[in-house]
């Protein structure tokens, strides 16, 4: 079976995109693990498949996965990327509605900058200790959209963020789900930096939307930062947060950020028997599965 694809990224967390509003193609987990593998694959962060949305919703909706297979509810990346996608196959204008898993976005687009309206954050919770080994460490957390550690720390250079990330991420406090875990350094009032160990890539990613999100929230209650708020992500763009609120709430949350076409191509997979939609993954097989037959960039959109 031969599928066309879209490789996009948003601030260097990048992904592929897939049209199925016809809704033939259901991937199995060991599918997207191996679509998403840099040597075996196309190489991403996650996948995203474009589908109709469900009745009296939006027009638009996506499943979207990691890269290791597993379903998540939101990515605000993902979203900003997701809304440029449908804007390009539809035409539609420059205000952009579809469904998550989190609830229904609002995306207003100008060219490659797009800004997304996300769902509003819960579950705050702050100045908590986690004991890890020898060492307590202050932790702090909110979902936005998916659920979020925050660390402030005073170089984020100098982070073990695969080792920390990995142990926190898996920590008992935050289970059974586990969380992302995002290390946040103050660079100024209203500036800061985070480098985000993501779920579900299990490891560093240049941007993380939501971790963004959370780690600029979690800075404007703990340390009296005023919106928008902007943040230096490790692939080195800014993004902005803005929202509104008082006290332990937080409305009409924002993030604004690049979206941009990487290639289009075509891509080989190999049939799979009983291969449905969600499947748990499966490690990545040690022979090329899929064959780029075409590739070629995009024309500015």
């Amino acid at each position: 079976m031969v599928v066309r694809f879209t490789k996009m990224n948003g601030a260097g967390n990048d992904f592929v995109l897939i049209d199925n509003r016809d809704g033939r193609l259901c991937l199995s987990g060991d599918q997207v693990v191996r679509l998403c593998h840099r040597q075996r694959g196309i190489g991403a962060d996650g996948l995203l498949l474009l589908v109709p949305g469900p009745a009296g919703s939006a027009e638009w909706a996506w499943d979207f996965f990691n890269s290791d297979g597993s379903r998540a509810a939101m990515c605000g990346n993902g979203a900003r990327c997701f809304a440029r996608f449908v804007q390009r196959l539809t035409g539609a204008g420059r205000t952009v509605r579809f469904a998550t898993g989190a609830g229904l976005i609002t995306a207003e687009l100008d060219q490659d900058m797009v800004t997304v309206d996300l769902t509003s954050p819960h579950a705050l919770r702050l100045n908590q200790p986690l004991r890890l080994g020898e060492q307590t460490l202050t932790v702090h957390s909110i979902n936005t959209g998916v659920p979020h550690a925050v660390l402030f720390v005073p170089d984020a250079d100098r982070c073990a963020v695969g080792r920390l990330g990995s142990q926190i991420r898996s920590h008992p406090f935050f289970a059974p789900d586990g969380a992302n875990v995002n290390f946040v350094e103050l660079l100024a009032p209203g500036r800061i930096r985070v480098r985000t160990y993501e779920r579900g890539v299990e490891g560093e990613t240049l941007a993380c939307g939501t971790g963004v999100t959370a780690s600029a929230l979690i800075a404007a209650r703990l340390h009296g930062f005023k919106p928008p708020i902007d943040v230096r992500v490790q692939g080195g763009d800014w993004l902005q947060v803005s929202f509104s609120g008082t006290g332990e709430s937080f409305d009409r949350v924002r993030l604004k950020g690049p979206a941009e076409f990487v290639f289009e191509g075509q891509i080989e997979l190999e049939p799979q028997e009983n291969a449905s939609c969600g499947l748990e993954p499966t490690p990545p097989s040690s022979r090329p599965f899929a064959e780029v037959r075409s590739m070629k960039a995009p024309s500015p959109g």
